[in-house]
């Protein structure tokens, strides 16, 4: 029998996401929508030409991102909205009005950063002292007056802050092409039978033992990507050119310069991870040795890089993992496990089984003053209870953040995001192996943090130098070409593969295309210094460190209102320092060390 995803009308209410905590309805939905879209072009919310006093200034920015809450939260209804039904062409048409409508607020906010500098540093600090309130945007002030060389005009402040929404077009043209309208063969059996693959399903028959359905899972998802490896190429290269246009109006001289600099992030911070990723790929191909070994596959293929080692795989329900995510997270206290077993139960946080027509993948997203939204693919494996721990990794940032600070610094950056959702998947990986002594659930656990690294210190690090070279092609005028972008990744994956692991490389070429994160400049290098950042506090914590917990709590409290580096360092990280890295392949490579001795004794 064909093993099948179900409609979205299957999935019962309880593993569906809280939608009705925002808007009750439609309807609800349409009105908020009409009633932010008339305050932007109602004269009482108009723009100050200037701004004269500190209460003017105050009033200013409370209004202004009144609007902004209410406008995202518009677009995190109708963003989840389509993510868990992407066919649904309602949800499309409100996810593309929300966004338009959420462009016109950040264009408002831009128009504010050229005022605030033609009024001048010692003026805003004259107000702050005249006006407590106005002084709980101290950091806001001093951000702008940082970047101040690279801001432009009103005019043009507010033009980049308008192009957000079709500049948005490239991804979403990606994004609708393969999560709305990709339609993959379906993987086969040994016995011939057909299994559904859809984004959802794709990492769960990966991990397959059957290995003509990871082959054919993995080729037939491939395959369909290769077959429009021109499309999605022109959307990269227009992204991509996107970004530089954005870097040279800002007087950058790349696009490197101009990501690391929005945040404050050193550039050795870049440099320092490609250059321990390349010192430790040896590490790397040792463990596609013990893998291919203990498979019994020479030679290893790519779709054996995600498969059991053993036949005894722990199957673990939804509701297992939310037990064991808590029992992991213990050290953080009570009120923090309980904030995440609301979440995970009553109110309904998560949108939890694939269903016909969901986005791949899993992601946290949501607004202040909302939950802490995720939407995954849960399928009852010890890497969905990894990618829930993950998830609720970035919910609990979110949560502590809204609870703690104001609007303005509601969002924080990604580098401190993939901080917090890796430290989650270390708590709960030490406690699983702490807790079981039993030889196939050990390989299991250590089988689950090796496809993590794999991701974030093989996969991430090797698309970062890719994505990198592709900029800078760019940059210098040369184009990109579908046939480009595939060699370029192959010889980025040949390299991190080594050896030991042969390919296609016609299906390995296509891999850059199935990662959306190439659309958000220089977001994948942050995954790996995340995942380093995450073992450098669990360790901290797990040893009894005095202290450890508070910082960590600390510093997910900061949310948006210090920089990257400084807030880390409110953990007790510094990852402009080459330690946190090496420190997390050591860790890696004590895993793989484990693993060797413990496939030794199954295997005998």
């Amino acid at each position: 029998m064909a093993i099948s995803i179900p409609p979205r009308s299957d999935i019962p209410q309880q593993y569906r996401w809280n939608a009705e905590s925002l808007f009750s309805d439609l309807q609800a939905w349409e009105d908020e929508y009409k009633d932010v879209g008339e305050a932007l072009k109602d004269e009482s919310y108009a723009m100050p030409e200037q701004i004269n006093s500190e209460h003017e200034m105050f009033t200013v920015l409370e209004q202004e991102l009144s609007l902004f809450v209410r406008a995202k939260t518009l677009y995190l209804y109708a963003g989840i909205e389509h993510s868990v039904e992407t066919s649904n062409s309602g949800a499309a048409q409100r996810q593309s009005q929300a966004r338009g409508l959420l462009s016109q607020v950040q264009a408002r906010l831009a128009a504010l950063q050229p005022m605030v500098v033609k009024i001048g540093q010692e003026t805003i600090a004259k107000w702050m002292d005249q006006n407590p309130d106005l002084s709980t945007y101290h950091h806001f002030f001093q951000d702008i007056f940082r970047k101040q060389d690279h801001i432009r005009s009103e005019e043009v402040e507010t033009l980049l802050g308008l192009l957000s929404n079709p500049f948005s077009g490239t991804s979403t043209i990606a994004r609708m092409l393969t999560n709305a309208d990709f339609q993959f063969e379906p993987a086969l059996t040994r016995e011939g039978e057909r299994v559904d693959l859809t984004q959802g399903s794709q990492p769960r028959l990966m991990t397959d033992p059957d290995r003509l359905v990871r082959q054919t899972a993995w080729e037939n998802y491939l395959d369909l990507y290769l077959s429009h490896q021109n499309t999605l190429a022109t959307t990269l290269e227009t992204s991509i050119k996107q970004n530089v246009l954005t870097a040279e109006t800002r007087g950058f001289r790349s696009t490197l310069e101009a990501a690391l600099f929005e945040y404050q992030i050193p550039s050795q911070v870049y440099d320092n991870l490609l250059k321990s990723f390349e010192a430790n790929l040896p590490l790397w191909h040792r463990y596609w040795r013990i893998r291919s070994e203990a498979l019994g596959v020479d030679p290893l293929r790519p779709y054996d890089t995600w498969a059991p080692l053993t036949n005894t795989q722990p199957q673990v329900p939804y509701e297992q993992a939310v037990d064991w995510i808590c029992a992991g997270l213990e050290p953080l206290g009570g009120d923090y496990v309980a904030a995440i077993r609301r979440g995970c139960g009553e109110e309904r946080w998560v949108d939890v089984f694939p269903n016909q027509g969901k986005r791949g993948g899993a992601f946290s997203s949501g607004a202040y003053g909302t939950f802490p939204f995720i939407v995954m693919n849960y399928n009852n494996t010890l890497i969905s209870l990894s990618t829930l721990a993950h998830e609720l990794g970035h919910s609990m940032h979110s949560y502590l953040t809204w609870k703690t600070q104001p609007p303005v610094y509601s969002d924080y950056s990604l580098f401190v995001a993939e901080v917090a959702s890796n430290f989650h998947q270390a708590m709960v990986r030490a406690y699983l192996l702490e807790k079981f002594d039993e030889p196939n659930f050990r390989i299991a656990v250590i089988e689950e943090a090796m496809a993590n690294y794999y991701r974030y210190l093989l996969i991430m690090p090797t698309l970062a130098r890719f994505e990198l070279e592709s900029h800078q092609r760019v940059e210098k005028g040369q184009g990109l070409t579908a046939s480009l972008l595939r060699d370029l990744c192959v010889s980025y994956f040949k390299e991190a593969y080594g050896p030991d692991i042969q390919f296609d490389p016609e299906h390995v070429g296509m891999i850059w295309a199935t990662f959306g994160h190439l659309y958000v400049d220089y977001y994948v290098y942050q995954y790996a210094t995340g995942i380093a950042g995450a073992h450098a506090i669990s360790q901290k914590i797990l040893s009894g460190e005095r202290g450890a917990v508070d910082n960590y709590l600390d510093f997910l409290k900061l949310g948006g209102s210090r920089y990257p580096i400084e807030a880390l360092k409110v953990a007790g990280v510094d990852l402009t320092s080459t330690e946190p890295i090496q420190a997390a392949f050591d860790g890696m490579g004590r895993l793989i060390d484990e693993l060797e001795t413990l496939l030794g004794e199954v295997i005998r």
